[in-house]
């Protein structure tokens, strides 16, 4: 048996029906959001599937639980990355998207230990906030590197030149002779009778 099957075999099915009404299949129990929301903090590994259809509505439902938590005043979500959010659909980088802010809630998630720590020491007599701003840092650092991806040839939105390297940077080094090569193309293409 392969992970993914035992992974799928350890979840809990979870049914909504066209009632509206969410059924726990493994506790032959009607469930609400707020005991959905409740099995995500525990760790609690479920799927959701339409009762009717079969589909899988995972997404939709967790999308809910979101909006039902930001409706009872637990605003997690700033309005400004909101705004981002929304823009980002229908965007050539909207598939690079959802993997970024995984691995993103990943190292935040990983950080977490460490935050709560440095809180719990800083009412001790410590202050915590050099260790947050270093976790931030390291964030950022992770951001820079994934938008890397987005624009292998420089990012032009900090207004840095394509193929500037750094010296015995081999990346940087191939960008800088691609930039050569193409401008020497598009010298090429300028003269008279090409």
């Amino acid at each position: 048996m392969n992970t993914e099957t035992a992974k799928s075999e350890q979840r809990i099915v979870i049914k909504k029906y066209a009632n509206r009404r969410l059924y726990n299949t493994a506790t032959s129990s009607y469930v609400t959001l707020d005991h959905l929301c409740q099995m995500v903090k525990d760790g609690t590994d479920f799927v959701v599937f339409d009762a009717k259809s079969g589909e899988d509505i995972t997404h939709s439902v967790l999308t809910q639980i979101i909006v039902e938590e930001e409706n009872k005043g637990q605003n997690l979500l700033p309005i400004g990355f909101l705004r981002q959010l929304i823009s980002f659909y229908g965007d050539n980088l909207q598939t690079f998207l959802p993997r970024y802010l995984e691995m993103s809630m990943g190292q935040f998630t990983h950080n977490q230990g460490q935050m709560r720590e440095y809180l719990k020491e800083a009412f001790g007599g410590l202050f915590p906030f050099p260790h947050v701003e270093a976790m931030v840092k390291d964030n950022a650092a992770m951001f820079q590197r994934a938008m890397t991806m987005f624009y292998p040839f420089g990012n032009p939105a900090q207004g840095g030149e394509p193929g500037s390297a750094k010296a015995g940077d081999p990346l940087g080094e191939l960008r800088n002779r691609i930039n050569e090569l193409q401008q020497q193309v598009e010298a090429l293409a300028k003269r008279p009778g090409s």
